[in-house]
């Protein structure tokens, strides 16, 4: 009897994990993954160890270490997550493990929310780790106990990388459709195999580099790598991952057929089955997010093995070289390819009114626009030059009008680092970092570490709303819960503050505005490393209090509240210039009434 339910591509992925026998998944939030570990935990998290590490490095260590005990192990991350690994991953790959490691990165074309376009496929070449790219949610699940096979026939981590679209598709899935395996972890042998020295290292790259020119032979039968429509015609379409979906709907809507080479493993790449491709084509289109690598690498057989055969894609500039793809961008692309009349597009239909722009903003209650409203106004009566040096997370979007809070943004945990580049150029900056609670833990520590021992001077703000919140309110070691919901040991950031050397460390709550600034004012006057931690829940974890409401017979129509602070909850009355407040989405947390020169907002409030 089929049991056949809906599941997210992530959940899919995640299942796929725990039907190869997975006994620890490790991996730290970010969109677009973060729901595969989430899966774990709550469907098998008394059947293995899941846990959300301080930071990737970190996870795919843990992971290591369980492989090493013969465990097999599953890591969770984004594209920029990887960077963040990329230290042990290098060198795991040279030391190699026993248990399959399956590293499952989430790459973001578009990007949706990200930093970058960073695309793992590259990375993987750069690695010399093999990688799997799903075409579908359903492909992800399927493909995983092949890549944990391939792990432990390599002894080597393999990478699976879906993308934004794959991650949080749906797709209807049997989870029995996959055999579930059990795999009784050996234990950990002290055979001195797992230490990393210079010449080891020598040998093993020897070893990597003939393993890969092996393993690409081997790809090029697999079921994943496939050759379609063979000798229906001299123009030909390469694809991998997604795109390869787009690519064969467009070619269903056009009503066409040409040989397609599906690459699902783009390193080590199947270069015979490429290669067979090639020699019966004259032309071929690439489609694929985000860097050209089938491209490059049909351009390198091309060139290799003599054969002429035109290649074209985001080389050529005949695709986008950047950003998400489509099934009209592949429509569009290979009708023109194939020489048949262009297709009608949205631009043939007549066009809806445009839309009204809508930014992101901090949402109505969020305990980081008190902070920044606190810092801002503070710093404009003590005056001089001030540098506000943001990180990554929901308070990034402090940089938009009217707070205008955030100056720069480069990483997770940079905020506190360039803050000190910045001090050390300009010593009459005084310069502020904005650091959330779980970016403190992930890899704001060693800044710290860092400004204390070179004598840096800088106001260390950490915004403490006791959630991992851009991602979704998954705990971190100040949360005091685990991934699994379990009670933890609560970690206190003022406790680390004082055991890396800060002394001057105040702990506020941001709705107060009046402490708030004062604390402000004080870190401004001293020198050296302060600390300021603005503490109070983000409003998906706490229980909103009442409304406020605006008394019109008072307001004066300033707009001071919805000029200083852009909260969503206050909107226009349609009266003059005066304001009320939304009910259904203010959470009645004071701000505003304690910014009012009218003293026009009341109600109960925190």
């Amino acid at each position: 009897m089929s049991n056949t339910t809906l599941f997210m591509g992530n959940e899919l992925a995640a299942l796929g994990a725990a039907r190869a026998g997975v006994t620890v998944a490790t991996g730290y939030p970010g969109t677009p993954s973060t729901e595969a570990l989430e899966y774990l935990a709550k469907h098998f998290g008394q059947q293995m160890h899941v846990e959300w590490s301080v930071n990737e490095k970190t996870a795919l260590e843990v992971a290591a270490g369980a492989s090493y005990a013969g465990a097999r192990t599953f890591v969770t991350m984004k594209q920029v997550g990887l960077n963040v690994a990329s230290d042990p991953l290098m060198s795991l790959r040279y030391v190699g493990l026993s248990g399959g490691m399956v590293v499952y990165v989430a790459d973001d074309p578009g990007p949706i929310s990200s930093q970058t376009e960073q695309d793992t496929r590259s990375f993987a070449a750069f690695a010399k780790v093999p990688v799997f790219d799903p075409s579908s949610p359903e492909e992800a699940f399927a493909m995983m106990a092949d890549a944990y096979a391939l792990s432990e026939q390599l002894g080597s981590p393999v990478f699976l990388r879906p993308t934004t679209r794959i991650c949080h598709a749906n797709a209807a899935a049997d989870p029995d459709s996959v055999p579930q395996q059990t795999v009784q972890p050996a234990g950990f042998r002290a055979c001195g195999q797992r230490i990393i020295f210079p010449r080891t290292s020598y040998l093993a790259h020897l070893r990597i580099e003939d393993e890969c020119e092996r393993l690409s032979e081997t790809l090029s039968s697999s079921p994943w790598n496939s050759i379609q429509n063979a000798g229906s015609g001299k123009l030909g379409i390469a694809a991998g991952g997604v795109s390869y979906a787009y690519a064969m709907e467009a070619m269903s809507l056009l009503g066409v057929a040409c040989p397609v080479l599906k690459i699902s493993t783009p390193f080590p790449f199947p270069e015979r089955l490429a290669e067979e491709f090639l020699s019966q084509v004259d032309q071929v289109l690439v489609f694929e997010e985000l860097d050209p690598v089938i491209e490059r690498n049909l351009i390198y057989l091309c060139g290799k093995r003599g054969l002429n055969v035109r290649v074209l894609g985001k080389g050529t500039r005949t695709l986008p070289r950047a950003g998400e793809y489509s099934v009209e961008i592949a429509k569009a692309a290979m009708a023109q390819f194939l020489g048949l009349a262009a297709p009608c597009t949205d631009m043939c239909l007549p066009q809806p009114p445009a839309l009204p722009v809508r930014p992101p903003v901090l949402c109505a209650g969020c305990p980081h626009r008190a902070s920044f409203y606190a810092v801002k106004r503070a710093m404009r009566k003590f005056g001089g030059k001030a540098l506000f040096a943001g990180d990554i997370g929901c308070y990034t979007l402090g940089n938009a009008k009217p707070l205008e809070m955030v100056d720069t943004c480069l990483c997770m945990g940079a905020g506190i680092t360039v803050a000190q580049g910045v001090s050390a150029v300009e010593p009459d900056t005084i310069a502020f970092s904005f650091t959330g609670d779980s970016t403190f833990f992930h890899t704001g520590l060693p800044g710290i570490a860092n400004a204390v021992y070179n004598g840096a001077s800088m106001v260390s703000v950490i915004l403490d709303n006791s959630t991992t919140a851009m991602t979704g309110q998954q705990p971190n070691p100040s949360t005091g819960f685990r991934a699994s919901g379990e009670v933890a040991q609560k970690l206190s950031i003022e406790a680390a503050l004082k055991a890396l050397g800060v002394e001057d460390i105040q702990v506020v709550n941001p709705f107060d505005q009046q402490a708030a600034q004062d604390a402000v004012t004080h870190a401004a006057g001293q020198t050296g490393v302060r600390a300021i931690i603005f503490r109070a829940p983000c409003i998906a974890v706490s229980r909103p209090g009442k409304p406020l409401r605006v008394n019109p017979d008072a307001c004066t129509g300033c707009r001071a509240c919805a000029k200083l602070l852009g909260c969503p909850a206050i909107v226009s009355s349609g009266q003059d210039n005066r304001v009320m407040i939304d009910s259904s989405i203010c959470t009645g947390c004071g701000l505003c009434s304690q910014v009012c020169p009218a003293g026009a907002i009341g109600g109960e409030h925190k």
